[in-house]
């Protein structure tokens, strides 16, 4: 096993307590698993750190009446996997995301937005912008806009209206103009307008703008 520096050592104290089960004082548990083993002790000090929500959720008065024994906070929208990824993250350094992190991105992009870790949010965004594809480009599109997020929106629409021939042409687009009919709208609108353009060129015998040369 390779040494470690000094400075890996303070950058990763937070990872080794929670391995260790130092001094653990509250459970984490994923909403969509009903089975104890999703449960995750974890540390209040750590949880109210890295997030204002969890601060106040953990200063209210039915966590204060149960100080005797260890509180379970459910977290309704994670599954097991999901919710190992996103305490992985408030105990790391958070420099970026691992290879873990990035297969759970969309979870811990909403994760960040609810429970307001603008900095794990702005590393989400970013991966998702960098791993744009056909695959996911609408429902990065979709994603942007709950809430509404200018970064994400923009390179994704502009990713979109850029392939919009073969994206068009999906079930998953057909889905998306069902649900989203006026974001639909907007793209259409936008690359018909592209593709419009693409007809005129300099004319040679005016210089403007013509459709017919």
């Amino acid at each position: 096993m390779a040494t470690q520096t000094n400075q890996q050592i303070f950058s990763g104290g937070f990872a080794k307590v929670l391995e260790e089960q130092w001094q653990v004082d509250v459970r984490l548990k994923a909403g969509v698993d009903n089975d104890d083993d999703s449960a995750i002790s974890v540390h209040k000090l750590i949880l109210a750190s890295r997030s204002e929500v969890f601060k106040k959720m953990l200063e209210s008065d039915e966590v204060k009446t149960l100080a005797e024994q260890v509180e379970t906070v459910t977290l309704s929208e994670m599954k097991k996997e999901e919710l190992e990824t996103f305490v992985e993250f408030m105990y790391s350094d958070g420099t970026m995301l691992s290879p873990k992190a990035k297969q759970h991105v969309r979870s811990l992009y909403l994760a960040a937005d609810k429970y307001e870790i603008p900095h794990l949010r702005d590393l989400c965004r970013n991966e998702m912008i960098s791993s744009l594809d056909i695959s996911n480009a609408l429902d990065f599109l979709e994603l942007a806009q709950i809430p509404f997020d200018n970064g994400l929106n923009e390179a994704a629409f502009s990713y979109v209206k850029k392939n919009i021939s073969t994206i068009a042409s999906s079930e998953v687009f057909k889905l998306f103009v069902a649900s989203n009919p006026n974001l639909a709208w907007e793209i259409m609108k936008a690359s018909v307008s592209k593709t419009s353009n693409s007809y005129f060129k300099a004319c040679r015998n005016c210089g403007s703008d013509c459709f017919y040369c």
